[in-house]
Formats: C-alpha cells, structure tokens, sequence
C-alpha cells in the first residue's frame, strides 16, 4: 500500500504523486491500494485523479484503503471519491470547487464550470468586466492548449476556496504528451523540461500553428504577479513556480505524464487593476 501524507502543492507533493505513478506504472492487473494521510489539498485531486486513470487503464483495481476522516470529507464535498464508490456529500459552506474529467471536445461545458465555479465567485478580487473576461479567456486556453496537442482522454480540473486565508486555488490537467513533446511536434527542438517551460510563460509563444493564442500562461502569469498569488506548473520532469518570493525551478525524480497548471489568487485583492494584455482583443470564443 502507498500512503500519500500531508499533500500540499509544493514540487516535494507533486513528486509524492510522481514517484507513486512509475512505482505501479507498468503494473497489469493488479490490486493497487492507496491512503491519504494529515492533509490532501483539495486542488490536487485533479493530478491523483489524472494518474489513477493512467493506472485504471492496465486494467489495475485502484482502492482507497484508510483516508483520514477531515480528507475523507473534503473530497467527498468535492466529488472525487465519488468516482471511487464513495457518496458525495454537500458543501454547505460552497468552499469547493468540483472535480471534473471533462472530454477535450466538451469546451463549451468547460467554458460554462470555468465561469460559474471560478470566475463567477463572490469571493474574487474586484476586477473590471474587460479584466475577468481576459482571466476566463487565459483559463480557457490551457484547456485549448490540451485539447489540440494532448491527445489526452480526459482534461482533469479541481479548485478550493479557503476563506481564512483568502486565497482560491484552481488546477487543470492533461496526460497528453507535455510541453517538452509539443515543442518537439510543432518546432523539432528537444528542450530540456524547466527550458520548455520557461518558453511556454513567454507572451505570444505557442506551439498552435494558423490558431490564435499564446497569452494564456502569460496573462495567468502576469496576473498572480501583480495579485501577489502563484502559479505553478509540472510538465515531464520540470517543475515551476512562480510567487511574490520570485521563480523556482525543480527536476523531479520522476516525470508526470502530461501537464499540470495550478494558480492560487488572492481574494483579498481589492485593487482593480488592469493588465498589458487586457487592451488587446484576442477572442477565443
């Protein structure tokens, strides 16, 4: 049994994650049982979720085994342990933001969840209408992004509201073929995995070829810059960060099948700031 302990959103807790996947990676029909101990961020049940597919698609048997009881309630309000036999149950305190597997061609669903379920809170910083359209908009090209080069099954998305702390926390998942492999597709250049990523938080880089975009990252980028909140990704073996504190880059030990992006905004933010990229006018929809 693999025990999964204090899970934040640290490169230490997306390695955790790493290293239980190429552990059972190559496993076929077998029983593999899993527990989650002290803390599992709700957010990251959109990257366990993604892996335990991978792992379901050998025909493996996935079970949970012991959850802790304060786990065990946060991703049953959130609807993950739902896919694994558990009840859901109700938010009361609408803290949550579901967990969804959304096939890439259902964009207009995920359009609608982005919007209802992260974009419309209450809870978010004050932000001009032109603002929270550009934010939905850089959200939404992650999901593009996946759609086009992931070749992915399923895009795997998850949040968490944190009142005390004021701060929401949003991921998007593929298992696709990762920044490194769509670098490699589109310009027929091997990067390194941190290098590929710094490329792909460059404003107008893309790898989508007659399609416009590349402001996705970017934007998210620019926005938790002057938000003060961070954005992270893990695509291969690279692991990024960025926050008030500044970049930090990692190799994992083990690589994760696809990408990760996940951004925490500050709700406290009462400036209503605009950005370089809100003047332009570069509809996805």
């Amino acid at each position: 049994m693999t025990i999964l302990k204090n899970i934040h959103s640290t490169a230490e807790d997306y390695q955790q994650l790493t290293e239980f996947y190429a552990a059972y990676k190559d496993e076929w029909f077998s029983s593999i049982n899993l527990s989650l101990k002290q803390w599992f961020s709700a957010n990251m049940s959109a990257p366990l979720g993604a892996l335990l597919d991978l792992l379901q698609e050998n025909v493996n048997d996935v079970a949970f085994d012991d959850i802790d009881q304060n786990i065990k309630v946060i991703l049953q309000k959130n609807q993950f342990l739902t896919h694994f036999g558990y009840p859901a149950q109700r938010d009361n305190h609408t803290t949550t933001i579901s967990y969804q597997k959304i096939k890439p061609e259902d964009s207009r669903y995920f359009h609608y969840y982005v919007q209802t379920q992260l974009f419309g809170r209450p809870e978010l910083p004050v932000m001009s209408d032109g603002l929270r359209r550009k934010m939905t908009e850089a959200v939404f090209e992650l999901f593009v992004n996946a759609q086009i080069h992931s070749k992915t099954t399923h895009i795997y998305t998850c949040g968490q509201f944190f009142p005390k702390k004021g701060e929401i926390e949003f991921c998007i998942v593929d298992t696709g073929i990762g920044i490194q492999g769509s670098i490699r597709s589109r310009f027929k250049r091997d990067l390194p995995p941190i290098a590929a990523i710094l490329w792909a938080v460059q404003d107008r880089n893309t790898t989508k070829i007659s399609v416009s975009g590349g402001i996705g990252l970017a934007l998210l980028h620019e926005f938790v810059q002057k938000n003060k909140g961070s954005i992270q990704i893990v695509s291969g073996q690279g692991f990024y960060q960025y926050d008030e504190s500044g970049t930090q880059t990692q190799l994992l030990t083990a690589p994760f099948t696809g990408t990760i992006v996940n951004v925490r905004f500050r709700t406290n933010d009462t400036n209503n700031y605009a950005l370089a990229s809100e003047a332009e006018d570069d509809d996805l929809f």
